[in-house]
């Protein structure tokens, strides 16, 4: 009997209906990014040292530069090999003396005090920040022992985005993909903006993380509803350019971030598009494939209708009655039992959790270890940005003729290799060095399309917003501890995170093979097709059913 899909080819499986949706849905995944990635560029740690009470005075006098300033008033230490001025210690002396030397102040204390070096304090009066513009680190002076607090803000948001998406995901499996995609944009909105004007450290910490809750759960919904409505041969294509306009986004966001310097603007700037999304209500539709999986054929006829429309097709009247027979005609509703429940879907979740997991540590773990790295941040972040199309295109060229499989477990291989040839390579061969760190955000990249994709396509459709938002909640415990893995283990080795980013990722290779191959294969409806993947046949559905109803035919 015709499915789902047989009635979009008959109606487009990507007309214009399809891609006029799926353009106003990659302008959103595209302004998820300064959510996603912000503390690089609102967390940007700025060069800084201790504020001297004094030092201005005697540096007028003197007639000093700003960098003689620095090397005649602050403390040196080895770091990693290298000198440099302290940026937590300052001396304890008084540079108000009249009788300090232009030349060498500190000798004058060394000398009258009869001693071999100068006591050092922490700062004690604050810091001075060598920084175009603010950031969240220079308002709140989140340095020195403070630290840590930047590490919370960004953890904040991750914890934000693993509640919101077992939370959330439940709600758009329950309630519709459509209605949680709009609460979520509205509570964006609204919290992004708090975030901008929040007066302490405190709320914005707190804004963040309420835009954290909404946040990433509905950039997987815009994904789930975008998939389910396009035709199988769109499927995967639709679902990779959706990720790119999230490296789109990577782009124009280091652009904004350069034109506006100061964080609270910055902030406001990207937030304020998001109440345009508010205008989904009136040009995005409910997946069909959810309203028949919950007894809503009426409603999911009527969409079919409205797509046919605008794509200028004609829907056969032997298909104008839809009817659902998954699990004897009960609505279905999702259970987080069910991800658990039967042996393959079991496996599927366990092994897709610890690929999103992977994929998390390693690719906000790349971008933040770029920023703890040196050079122009702007240039810096731009430039990665670019290696992530050549991922998409690669996928778009591959998955198709050799599976999903071997390209995902090729790209796990290429990311956590290219990790640890980072980590080994010195510092002289620097092209060999950074070609790997390439190499690296390539394959990470393939990795985290990878999954978004063959996720969706390994749980029924009742269960599959559910499935896909619980299993990348994974990605946000990553997100939660990437930020201590970098910035912690970089102060024992400022390679050490390579190394781990290299080992969960080869890891990961491994058992992506494990996963079926769901290349050319629909979407199942029911948990008997989803246990049944791995059997390699033709894919045929007999879960949606069209009816034509006469005197004589009864229902189902």
């Amino acid at each position: 009997m015709p499915t789902l899909d047989d009635i979009l080819e008959h109606i487009g499986e990507f007309g214009l209906y399809q891609k006029r949706a799926f353009f106003v849905l990659c302008l959103f995944s595209a302004a998820f990014t300064p959510i996603y990635v912000g503390i690089v560029f609102l967390g940007f740690i700025p060069e800084h040292h201790c504020q001297n009470p004094g030092v201005a005075e005697l540096r007028a006098r003197c007639g000093w530069s700003l960098e003689e300033e620095l090397n005649y008033t602050l403390p040196k230490k080895v770091n990693h090999g290298e000198t440099v001025t302290s940026q937590c210690q300052r001396y304890d002396v008084d540079w108000n003396v009249t009788e300090l030397d232009c030349i060498d102040p500190v000798d004058f204390f060394i000398t009258s005090g009869n001693q071999s070096s100068i006591p050092l304090i922490p700062c004690q009066d604050g810091w001075f920040y060598d920084v175009r513009g603010s950031s969240i680190v220079s308002e709140f002076d989140l340095v020195c022992e403070d630290a840590w607090k930047l590490d919370l803000f960004q953890s904040c948001v991750n914890v934000g985005f693993f509640v919101g998406s077992i939370g959330i995901g439940y709600m758009a499996d329950r309630f519709g993909r459509k209605l949680c995609l709009l609460i979520t944009i509205l509570i964006n909105s609204i919290s992004g903006v708090l975030v901008a004007i929040a007066p302490s450290y405190i709320w914005v910490v707190i804004f963040r993380l309420i835009q954290g809750l909404v946040s990433k759960a509905g950039w997987l919904t815009g994904y789930i509803l975008i998939t389910e409505f396009v035709g199988l041969d769109y499927r995967r294509t639709v679902g990779i350019v959706y990720q790119m306009a999230f490296t789109v986004g990577l782009l124009v966001f280091a652009a904004i971030a350069y034109a506006i310097p100061h964080w609270r603007w910055l902030q406001l700037a990207v937030t304020l598009p998001h109440f345009f999304f508010l205008l989904y209500y009136w040009c995005l539709p409910e997946s069909p494939r959810w309203l028949i999986a919950q007894q809503e054929s009426d409603k999911a006829l009527k969409i079919i209708k409205s797509i046919a429309k605008a794509n200028q097709k004609k829907l056969p009247s032997s298909m104008e009655n839809l009817q659902s027979e998954d699990e004897e005609g009960e609505k279905l509703h999702p259970s987080f039992l069910d991800l658990v429940r039967t042996p393959q879907i079991r496996k599927h979740t366990l092994i897709l959790m610890y690929t999103w997991f992977t994929s998390s540590v390693i690719y906000q773990g790349l971008i933040m270890h770029m920023g703890i790295s040196g050079g122009n941040i702007y240039l810096d972040f731009f430039y990665s940005a670019l290696v992530e199309f050549p991922a998409a295109i690669i996928l778009i060229l591959t998955i198709d003729r050799v599976g999903r499989r071997y390209p995902w477990a090729a790209s796990n291989l290429t990311a956590g290799a290219a990790c640890l040839v980072t980590a080994l390579v010195p510092e002289n061969l620097y092209w060999l060095k950074m070609t790997a760190a390439c190499l690296g955000r390539l394959g990470i990249t393939m990795t985290y399309e990878m999954v978004c994709l063959v996720n969706a396509e390994l749980y029924p459709t009742f269960l599959r917003n559910l499935g896909v938002l619980v299993c990348s909640s994974m990605c946000d415990i990553g997100g939660i501890i990437t930020p201590f893995i970098v910035y912690r283990l970089a102060d024992i080795w400022n390679e050490l995170p390579l190394v781990v980013f290299a080992v969960i990722g080869l890891i990961d290779g491994g058992l992506v093979l494990l996963l079926p191959e769901t290349k050319g294969k629909t979407l199942p409806e029911t948990i008997e097709e989803a246990e049944n993947l791995y059997r390699y046949r033709k894919p045929k559905e007999n879960i949606i059913y069209l009816h034509v109803q006469t005197s004589d035919t009864v229902p189902h």
